[in-house]
């Protein structure tokens, strides 16, 4: 067992990792009444945490080669620790976005690089296959436990406890690193500024984009911001494509400008060759797409079940336990199946039962969500990112030498986060954004008087909050409706609720559709041939 002791402290530190983010989303409902806040805030807030971690996880990577991978892993651990301290005794909305989006998010740009470069150091041929499968197993109990331990201790406590628990288990961790090997040696990098403001301004400026479409549109103005009492639309258009435009260039940017780095001989922010790796862009890219789904998923149902149904935290856990134990069940069958299959048939047919989850989850949609097809959809979901997770972490590190461990290990990080900022906000701006449309278009064609019509339509032109169901006809009532037009207009926006969850999973069959096209070149041989394979090959060189 002391083989294992490595990935297991490593592994700690990705449960918590993990958990985080998982409690956050079922303690939705509770965050927003404890803190006065609204639902969009914290889809904000949930966004701009993972988007955090995306925006400079090239430079934790790079920062694990300066000061050597286990003393990041070290400082990122108590940076993260402190983030979750400041969360626990956050008094308003400021202070746990400043907490959890900001300060845990750059304390995990050092950890998650170094837990994947750290896998690599410790362990080698099979060992290395069984303890990234191990750490994806972990990522899987963690999205299993959150749920539950989240919406436990919440439902009958408070969210706080759970991130004040995170510090303790941090501190575990920080205490026991000393038993994980490094060999490696901090080198002297110098790393470059500018790199960094490029990557981190392009990606913060696309997602910005993406998750502002809700409000601002997509393509034509809709609620654009002001200045003076003047809305900001250059030439006529949303601010959106011109943010999605100006962070794609700024990425652009950066690419060229890592390149004129090197021709310097300088030291890049990140290798671009990287990319010219079939193996490792095929994988991040799965990645990516993997994370993307599983963070769409865990927004707008939590929402829905939460704000709709009135369920409380740990009724929400409840429903998305199907999903979660399924994640772990076939991880470990992930890893089994290395031994008879190659990556590239694990992670095709992962992808396939992710297309028909998503189709199966569509089909289940009802006021109530109580249907057999609902929970098969969810445990068909876990099983198939269960399967990814359990090849994905492998595919990926083992696509690079010793030497690129720690930029492989930060650009995966980018994409699992950046996958969880994309799927947040283009899911969760579907959700909003056809919530509002489908409201306002189902009252102007109602039987409401034109009174109700034309006071339903001045108070949406901010768009429709995303409140319980119960309360809408306590609302409509307050406004001066009567009786009868307070629960019809209760009627349609739970109707609209349940259209927005519908146009939702519809986007991810969309996505999961269009994820299959990733996985081209993942390796189709098994993890022993390729082995083999590779000591052949590196016979042949020393002869």
């Amino acid at each position: 067992m002391k083989k294992w002791t490595a990935v297991t402290i490593l592994g700690s530190a990705q449960f918590v990792m993990v958990l985080d983010s998982t409690v956050m989303n079922v303690s939705i409902s509770t965050v927003v009444r404890d803190l006065d806040t609204t639902v969009a805030a914290m889809q904000g807030a949930i966004t701009f945490y993972t988007l955090t971690m995306a925006a400079v996880m090239l430079l934790g990577a790079k920062l694990g080669d300066v000061w050597g991978r286990r003393r990041a892993f070290m400082i990122g651990a108590i940076v993260y620790a402190c983030g979750s301290l400041l969360t626990a005794f956050s008094p308003n909305f400021a202070t746990l976005f400043l907490g959890w989006s900001v300060i845990e998010g750059l304390g995990a740009v050092l950890v998650i690089p170094a837990i994947a470069a750290l896998v690599a150091e410790n362990y080698l041929g099979k060992d290395r296959v069984i303890a990234y499968a191990i750490i994806g197993a972990i990522s899987g109990a963690a999205v299993a436990a959150g749920p539950l331990i989240g919406g436990y201790v919440t439902t009958y406590l408070s969210w706080r406890p759970v991130f004040a628990g995170e510090v303790v288990i941090m501190l575990v961790v920080i205490l026991l690193a000393r038993l994980i090997s490094d060999s490696s040696t901090p080198q002297k990098i110098r790393i470059d500024v500018f790199s960094v403001v490029l990557s981190a301004a392009g990606l913060v400026l696309v997602v910005l984009g993406m998750l502002q479409s809700k409000t601002w549109g997509w393509i034509l103005p809709y609620q654009s911001p002001e200045i003076n009492g003047r809305p900001i639309e250059p030439l006529g258009l949303s601010l959106v494509p011109y943010l999605i435009l100006s962070g794609a260039a700024l990425i652009w940017w950066f690419m060229v400008r890592q390149n004129a780095l090197v021709s310097a001989g300088r030291a890049p922010l990140l290798r671009t060759d990287l990319f010219a790796i079939p193996q490792l862009r095929a994988g991040l890219l799965v990645l990516g797409a993997q994370y993307a789904f599983t963070a769409g998923v865990f927004f707008m149902i939590p929402i829905y079940l939460q704000m709709t149904l009135g369920f409380n935290a740990l009724e929400t856990g409840l429903r998305i336990f199907p999903l979660s134990i399924a994640l772990i069940l076939f991880s470990v069958v992930g890893t089994r199946l290395s031994a008879i299959w190659s990556p590239r048939r694990i992670v095709r047919v992962g992808q396939l039962i992710l297309v028909a989850s998503a189709v199966c989850l569509l089909g289940s949609v009802s006021v109530d969500l109580k249907s057999t097809v609902f929970a098969v959809g969810m445990f068909t979901a876990g099983a198939a990112l269960g399967l990814l997770a359990s090849q994905l972490g492998n595919v990926n590190m083992s696509s690079v030498d010793e030497k690129e461990t720690s930029e492989a290990g930060g650009l995966q990080g980018v994409f699992q986060n950046l996958g969880s900022s994309l799927g947040t906000a283009l899911i969760g701006s579907v959700l909003i954004a056809s919530l509002a449309t489908s409201f306002v278009g189902a009252v102007n064609a109602s039987s409401l008087s034109a009174s109700t019509k034309s006071a339903v339509t001045t108070a949406t032109e901010s768009g429709v909050a995303i409140v319980p169901l119960s309360s809408i006809e306590g609302i409509a009532t307050d406004a001066g409706l009567s009786s009868t037009e307070s629960a019809q207009l209760a009627s349609i926006y739970g109707e609209s609720q349940v259209n927005s969850l519908r146009l939702s999973f519809f986007a991810l069959i969309i996505f999961s559709v269009i994820a299959l096209l990733f996985s081209k070149n993942i390796p189709t041989e098994k993890v022993g041939s390729r082995r083999k394979k590779t000591v052949n090959s590196a016979s042949d060189d020393l002869q």
